[in-house]
């Protein structure tokens, strides 16, 4: 592995953790939105990840532990799921868009759990981005030893 894959390799996981606060975005702002039907109302979103693994550096098939040789080669985010937990009925007669029972629906949206999940995401896009930097000063260390 090349000192120039770290860039590729922390790209992608700033991408994917950018797809991570999008969606922590998007849930945390539907977290109050109601609905009349069970079938109509916001579900919590969460995106899911997944290693890029590219072969060893012997390159051949000569090795009898491949699986141990591969390197991470970076993350790709595989889709973004709909949360299949309950939804909250509560029983508000009154509310505009109570159903025919007196029920609205709200979402299955734990706004402490995607606070905690924004805080993470937020810090391994800077851990991200320190060793895009740390790879930069390195490079740059290197060309300075010839002189």
């Amino acid at each position: 592995m090349s000192l120039s894959s770290v860039f590729n390799i922390a790209g992608s996981g700033m991408s994917a953790q950018t797809t991570r606060l999008n969606t922590v975005a998007s849930n945390i702002a539907n977290a109050e939105t109601v609905s009349s039907s069970i079938d109509q109302t916001y579900r919590a979103r969460h995106p899911v990840f997944a290693t890029m693994f590219q072969g060893g550096q012997s390159g051949g098939s000569d090795s009898l532990f491949q699986s141990q040789d591969a390197a991470g080669q970076g993350v790709q985010v595989l889709g973004v799921v709909e949360d299949q937990s309950n939804l909250e009925a509560r029983y508000e007669p009154n509310h505009p868009a109570a159903d025919g029972k007196g029920y609205v629906y709200y979402p299955n949206v734990n706004v402490v759990e995607e606070m905690a999940d924004m805080i993470s995401a937020s810090r391994s896009f800077q851990t991200n981005a320190e060793m895009m930097n740390t790879a930069k000063t390195m490079m740059q260390k290197v060309l300075t030893l010839g002189q």
